[in-house]
């Protein structure tokens, strides 16, 4: 249990902390400036407009400092919101944003300065798991989404791109199953402060939240202040807001300000009238290198991925210089190598680092932001005011290199736009022109001349739609959303935003329709394209499988239907991806990631798919996996003897021989089953796999659990979180009630039959430790019909023990108990769709001292439901009402996942 409030340590200054975290630096004087007026007003400035380079980053310590110096406080009182969101506008390849977050959490969890022990010691109080971690951070970067906070109280850090944020907020979460979008909704949507990077590329997202407001005003607010998000908007090129927090003269006084506000950015203008924009520009980036006195760095922008590729290729030809290529299309694992040998290149803040050949980076946008590199020289491709101010934020960031050099290349497409910036590049290189004199060969565009020369932006940002009642409503109804449902895309992306994709995952093994994916796919392994260019890439693909609503299920798919926000799984012998990623010319083998931390299937294809030259037979990996009563234990144990040493024998192409050694050593000798998955040899050490999603495998355990235990450790869960965000005491009562009875329903003698079928448990079980293989066979032998939900028989329960109390519920508590219920798996938003079944059974369980029986049959249909599940929105709103499920079902998650709820220890 946690210390009580009075005992916490007096929280650290901010300048202690920031030095603690940031290796003895002092904060910047703007910093400090708003520490102090976030902890005067409670709040925090619309707009932060500080320059690049001049550590808007911080903005994550300050959030963190400001989040534990209200641990004291009752949790009513407290407007520091939990979870800190950073939104940026792309999948970025080197985040300094994230790796500075990571250092945080790292700093925390490892602390010996007293400053970060007390900073970690409160913000483990605000958590209800007293095994918590002081601070969670989370990456959101992809069309796939494997990780989230792990309760309401977790103090957390999230990484989002825009639409993977806005589509949470919409309850539409990318990558989310289905069943927990409004988990990702709750969790997005409240107790949240949105820091918007480079805000002017969301600006349709910062308007949302308007526009929510309008749509949904709050009837009865959950937790008080914090029941919406703050949204901060972070540019390094202001709009000067009425509320925007900038520079001051006491940062002008800074000499490590000053040096960075003038940092020399000399800059040419080469302006060609026609051309091959790729030539052009290599041609700048070798003539650029080759009159530098020694090996350099070079940063080149450019404004599509096929036209980085197209100069990276022509500069590897022409040059011996380290050339290597980053766009936003393509996996972690390639990103990481490539990331560590820019950084590796580029060297410290402090040191910069001495090299034999030049380096050369090719970039599109996603290097602009979020990346604190600092090169010697510079090339880019014409672009509007703000690309350019955020590009030349990474040639002499830190004002240390008097030999700094920068080309800006213009060449007019045919129709006279650009992709992305329209005609805003004529206007920018008139601007240019202005400023040059005849006698000049360039032009400083230092932080501090830039927008002197540059001017305002001529941007338009294109129309957003407006959220309606009827539209919001329809995005609610998350367990069968209604066909032709508007898209959430154009809400926080703009309607003229081209930016529709699909979603790319590479494995050995493939599944046939109607069978799992496994391991689950995860956002490391999965890249996100355009999705007209996903079906050039496919259109001579006949046979293709995409995952399902559920995120595991296979289902089959042509080229011509697939649509935006697919997941496609390819065999990983089908190329299109190579060590810079997205490459639709290639026929290169793509590793199979997820065998490094999970295994390796035991199926013929996929092993000659991960190792093409390797000698298997289909007989051994047949004989190795058996185990029925035709073949002997010897035999079996050769034949997978042979296939284990088969495997070590040949690495897969593109894996090392020691990422081989290791994962071949650590395999357990025996394969691993679940009926409906290829078996596999697991991992030892394997990611750790739970998954709450639509299956009720979560009742599989290593050991059982009775019914009774597992609801009494939820509720005890539940009341804890609800404590700690500051819900009302009758609200926390009741999402205790709702965690004790969530279950009820599992009394059913056929569900216990299905957990239990050798009847070894004398009481009720809520967790069975039969093994996953015998799932399916066991629910069928014991009679409990496909696609039943032991929730809705719960609710059941739930409304005839309610109609038993004499002195009952208010009317909207007691419909509030029974939807916390019924929704604990995410179904009945706004109804638990029922299945054939057509048993005259009961079911009956003991609620608070009264015996309740019931029907058991799931083809009767709650029709209430749907009304029930209206009113509740009324009341509490959309989010509100999330939140409350989501206690309740993290409560659960937790207790499943074998958390310790005071004295009571739950498997």
């Amino acid at each position: 249990m946690s210390e009580p409030r009075e005992c916490l340590a007096d929280m650290p200054s901010f300048v202690d902390f920031y030095k603690a975290i940031n290796d003895g630096l002092e904060p910047f004087p703007w910093q400090a400036r708003l520490v102090d007026k976030i902890a005067k007003t409670g709040r925090w400035p619309s707009e932060i407009g500080v320059p690049t380079g001049l550590g808007k980053t911080a903005c994550l310590d300050i959030a963190v400092w400001w989040l534990a110096s209200q641990a004291h406080l009752e949790p009513g009182e407290r407007t520091a919101p939990t979870r800190i969101w950073w939104v940026v506008n792309r999948r970025l390849l080197i985040d300094s944003t994230a790796q500075h977050a990571e250092e945080i959490q790292s700093s925390l969890e490892n602390c010996s300065d007293n400053a970060l022990v007390v900073v970690a010691e409160r913000l483990r109080y605000l958590a209800a798991d007293p095994n918590a971690r002081p601070l969670q951070v989370i990456k959101l970067r992809g069309g796939l989404a494997s990780n989230r906070p792990s309760d309401p109280t977790q103090p957390a850090v999230v990484l989002s791109t825009i639409p993977m944020y806005g589509s949470r907020l919409l309850f539409r979460g990318y990558g989310s199953s289905r069943s927990m979008r409004p988990i990702d909704a709750a969790l997005a949507g409240t107790d949240s402060l949105v820091l918007v990077d480079e805000a002017h590329l969301a600006r349709h997202l910062v308007d949302l939240f308007d526009s929510i407001v309008q749509c949904n005003p709050l009837s009865e607010s959950i937790i008080g202040s914090r029941s919406r998000p703050v949204v901060v908007s972070l540019t390094a090129t202001g709009d000067q807001h009425q509320n925007s927090f900038d520079l001051d003269k006491n940062d002008e006084a800074n000499p490590i300000v000053r040096q960075r506000l003038d940092a020399l950015k000399p800059t040419e203008v080469h302006e060609h009238e026609k051309g091959n924009i790729a030539k052009a520009i290599a041609e700048a980036t070798l003539s650029l290198i080759d009159g530098a006195s020694e090996p350099t760095t070079c940063v080149v922008f450019t404004n599509t991925p096929k036209t980085a590729r197209e100069i990276h290729e022509r500069i590897q030809k022409l040059s011996k210089a380290d050339a290597v290529l980053l766009t936003g299309r393509i996996r972690e694992r390639e990103a990481g190598l490539i990331r560590k040998k820019v950084l590796d290149g580029m060297g410290s803040d402090r040191q910069p680092v001495r090299r034999d050949r030049h380096l050369i980076v090719v970039a599109t946008q996603t290097l602009e932001v979020g990346a604190d590199i600092d090169s010697e020289h510079l090339v880019t491709e014409a672009c509007g005011v703000r690309a350019l101010t955020q590009r030349l934020g990474r040639l002499n960031r830190l004002g240390r290199f008097s030999h700094a050099r920068a080309v800006y290349v213009h060449i007019s497409p045919p129709s006279g736009k650009w992709p992305v910036y329209g005609d805003e590049p004529t206007i920018v290189l008139s601007r240019l022109r202005q400023s040059l004199s005849e006698y000049q060969e360039s032009i400083d565009l230092s932080p501090r001349n830039i927008s002197k020369i540059l001017g305002s932006p001529v941007e338009d940002p294109g129309r957003a739609p407006e959220i309606l009642p009827g539209i919001l409503w329809e995005w609610v109804k998350t367990t069968t959303p209604p066909r032709n449902e508007a898209p959430v895309e154009p809400y926080f992306l703009g309607i003229s935003r081209p930016e529709r994709y699909v979603t790319f995952i590479w494995r050995a093994h493939v599944p046939d329709e109607g069978q799992r994916l496994w391991p689950p796919a995860t956002d490391r392994e999965s890249i996100d394209i355009p999705i007209a260019e996903a079906r050039d890439a496919l259109s001579k693909d006949e046979d293709l499988r995409k995952l399902s609503a559920d995120g595991v299920t296979i289902e089959n798919t042509e080229m011509n239907r697939i649509s935006p926000g697919d997941r496609i799984v390819l065999p990983c012998d089908r190329g299109l991806l190579d060590q810079y990623g997205w490459a639709p010319n290639s026929q290169e083998t793509v590793v199979d990631i997820s065998i490094l931390s999970n295994g390796i299937p035991l199926d013929v294809e996929a092993i000659r798919r991960l190792c093409p030259n390797i000698s298997v037979s289909f007989e051994d990996v047949a004989a190795a996996v058996r185990t029925d009563e035709d073949i002997d234990e010897p035999t079996r144990k050769e034949a997978l003897d042979r296939v284990r040493q088969a495997i070590a024998d040949f690495p897969p192409l593109g894996v090392n021989d020691h990422e081989w050694t290791e994962l071949v050593t650590d395999l357990y000798a025996e394969p691993s089953f679940a009926k409906g998955e290829v078996p596999r040899l697991r991992r030892r050490m394997q990611t750790n796999l739970i998954r709450y999603d639509e299956f009720d495998e979560m009742s599989l355990t290593d050991t059982a659990v009775e019914l009774s235990q597992h609801g009494l450790g939820v509720g005890i869960r539940a009341r804890s979180i609800a404590e700690k965000i500051g819900v009302s005491p009758k609200l926390t009562g009741l999402v205790e009630l709702a965690g004790r009875f969530h279950d009820v329903g599992k009394a059913d003698l056929r569900f216990q039959r299905w957990l239990d079928p050798d009847g070894e448990r004398d009481s009720p079980v809520a967790k069975s430790k039969r093994s996953r293989n015998r799932w399916e066979d066991d629910r069928a032998a014991a009679g409990w019909p496909r696609g039943g939900r032991h929730e809705d028989l719960s609710a059941r329960l739930v409304l005839s023990w309610l109609e038993s109390r004499a002195n009952g519920f208010a009317p909207g508590l007691a419909e509030l108990l029974v939807h916390l219920v019924i929704s604990h798996h995410g179904r009945g938003r706004p109804l638990v769709r029922p299945v054939v079944d057509s048993t005259e059974s009961t079911v009956s369980c003991d609620l608070e001292g009264v015996k309740v029986t019931v029907p058991a049959d799931l083809s009767i249909i709650d029709w209430e439901q749907p009304t029930r599940f209206r009113r509740l929105n009324d009341r509490f709103g959309p989010w509100g009402l999330a939140l409350l499920e989501s206690i309740v079902r993290q409560a659960d998650h937790s207790v499943s996942a074998g958390a310790v709820v005071g004295e009571l220890e739950v498997h």
